[in-house]
């Protein structure tokens, strides 16, 4: 019960990494609102789990200022909300032909949406001097992703975003603090586009974790466990840090043992 007593709004809670997070910080005690622009999705989990559900577009500015009327104090946000670009279909997402609109549109919910969610955490958190606000980033935020050139800028973008929270808030006096998560291949419906449902499904699937060292996707409870620490009191003096959560991709290169080692 680390979070008991603490209130949290979580994006993108309908599914996946948030929806994880939703149901470990409920089990820590916590008092949750879960938001996602999946109206039958997101109101579905948030009965299942026992919390309240909000609309929530992250990209809309309007939507956070009802959301702060309406929620006007919390003591922990959770920006994970975000797209990759390809949910509808597999369009380039290159440096050389990525369509301008395609570009934005990825922006606008990974990047305007964290930007607008740390926004409102500071203001419903700054009358208590005191809050957490975890951002979700990506392994994709740290290395450059040819294929997905949009997406890995944008994750880059809130990873240096949360550090720029952080300071802000030090330099306020105010005790909140701001981190970020990068999760590698987690298996959430996200993947879904890329993996496929055919036979091809167990290959692609290796294919994806193959530099992996631990050959394996991760499991979106190992993103809310790291979640729940930095939201706790046990993170008191973590601020302006970031999170790897990749199966030790970005330890370096795995070397194969020799057959009997």
């Amino acid at each position: 019960m680390r979070l008991n007593g603490k209130s949290a709004v979580i994006t993108g809670g309908a599914r996946g990494i948030g929806l994880a997070i939703a149901r470990r910080f409920l089990d820590e005690g916590a008092s949750v609102i879960l938001t996602d622009k999946d109206d039958d999705c997101g109101t579905d989990m948030a009965s299942t789990l026992g919390c309240d559900y909000r609309n929530l577009d992250v990209a809309d500015e309007s939507a956070w200022s009802a959301l702060e009327r309406d929620v006007p104090a919390i003591d922990i946000m959770v920006n994970n909300a975000g797209v990759t670009g390809f949910e509808e279909s597999m369009v380039s997402h290159d440096p050389e032909n990525a369509a301008l609109e395609d570009w934005r549109a990825v922006h606008a919910v990974n990047l305007d949406g964290t930007f607008l969610g740390c926004r409102y955490a500071i203001r419903a958190m700054k009358a208590k001097g005191e809050g957490a606000i975890i951002n979700i980033s990506s392994r994709s935020g740290m290395v450059g992703i040819p294929a997905a050139a949009a997406y890995a800028s944008s994750k880059a973008a809130i990873r240096n975003h949360s550090k720029s929270v952080a300071l802000y808030c030090a330099q306020q006096g105010w005790n909140i603090r701001c981190n970020s998560v990068h999760p590698a291949a987690i298996l959430t419906p996200m993947w879904e586009p890329m993996l496929g449902s055919g036979p091809e499904r167990d290959a692609n699937k290796a294919a994806f974790v193959s530099d992996t060292p631990m050959k394996r996707f991760g499991e979106p409870e190992e993103v809310a466990a790291i979640c729940a620490m930095l939201a706790s009191d046990e993170a008191a003096y973590i601020t302006g840090s970031e999170f790897t959560i990749d199966g030790g991709l970005l330890a370096g290169s795995a070397a194969s043992p020799k057959q009997g080692d």
